[in-house]
């Protein structure tokens, strides 16, 4: 089986690619364009597989990315690349529109001139953000939720989502969508919330938090992520369907700042609260979302798909990933 993975040198792509290449009968084309949030030297691991392949290539260049589509001839392609961070939407909104709209239309009009050649299938990997936010009593998000995107980050996700399912009803075009809660874990880019509460703590650096903390996120961790994908991409049960992918852990971000600043307190011999004087509270973001949640029941139910680890768990790996000189 060929599988073209945009985006494959970033946090969740270069997971996929780790933990799928080992199978002699998958064959990866990755395309990635190599921003500041990617790091080929996390797949050094893989780079000298017989069954990996990769591309210099950003999928916003349609006709370099029509002619490596023409030549590879895929039977899916996942579809990790986007520009991910809310903040940097919210200071220059233009990448976003380009990467995640603009892009995602590319690899659906490249898999529409293959519609002779092959049924191509797409995994289009989105996230929650497109459902806006949850009331602290409020139901989770689930496949039936109304679109209500926050911020220019989550508004061109959820028309990259849109895209994809009108694609697939006009041009027939195979499909899949999942949309996933908060990913940590091993390889994260630095600027995201849990790597950087533990640089900054490490460095003595104050830690900001926006507001007082209390905004809600459900944790999913990535590995867990890629075997819900793996689940989706690779039983037909699940195609032309979306799926929303939790990790069951809802947490308030000053709750998950102090987690991980006891846990290295621990790991360092210092006293329980030695990190924590280095939390600041600085202003709210822009129409910052108040709580997150995933109601995983038609994963659970159809594809038998359950996070395996725990937020003590998964934040332990993860924790200890990045003090062994991964910072």
């Amino acid at each position: 089986m060929k599988i073209i993975v945009t985006g494959g040198c970033g946090f969740i792509g270069s997971e996929f690619l780790r933990f799928n290449s080992s199978d002699p009968n998958l064959e990866f084309l990755n395309i990635d364009s190599l921003t500041y949030a990617a790091d080929i030297e996390s797949l050094s691991s893989i780079s000298s597989n017989s069954n990996y392949n990769f591309i210099h290539l950003d999928i916003i260049d349609y006709e370099g990315l029509n002619e490596v589509f023409r030549k590879f001839i895929p039977d899916k392609v996942i579809h990790f690349a986007a520009e991910s961070h809310v903040d940097n939407s919210i200071l220059n909104s233009d990448q976003f529109i380009n990467t995640n709209i603009l892009g995602t239309h590319n690899i659906l009009k490249a898999i529409r001139n293959l519609s002779e050649k092959k049924d191509v299938h797409l995994h289009h990997i989105s996230t929650d953000e497109v459902f806006g936010d949850l009331g602290k009593y409020d139901e989770p998000f689930s496949e039936k939720t109304p679109y209500n995107p926050s911020s220019p980050y989550s508004s061109t996700k959820a028309a990259s989502d849109h895209l994809v399912r009108a694609w697939g009803r006009t041009f027939d075009i195979k499909y899949t969508i999942s949309n996933c809660s908060n990913n940590y874990g091993p390889y994260q880019h630095a600027e995201k919330l849990i790597p950087t509460i533990i640089r900054k703590a490490i460095k003595g650096d104050q830690i900001p938090i926006y507001g007082d903390g209390s905004q809600i996120r459900d944790w999913l961790y990535v590995t867990d992520h890629i075997k819900a994908i793996n689940s989706i991409i690779f039983n037909q049960k699940s195609m032309m369907q979306t799926f929303c992918i939790g990790g069951n852990n809802e947490i308030k971000n000053i709750d998950l700042c102090n987690i991980i600043l006891e846990k290295l307190s621990k790991k360092y011999n210092k006293d329980k609260d030695f990190y924590k004087k280095h939390i600041t509270y600085v202003d709210d973001r822009p129409g910052h979302d108040t709580r997150y949640a995933i109601n995983n029941k038609k994963i659970n139910e159809l594809l038998d798909w359950y996070p395996c680890e725990s937020f003590e768990t998964g934040i332990e790996k993860t924790v200890n990933w990045y003090i062994e000189g991964k910072l």
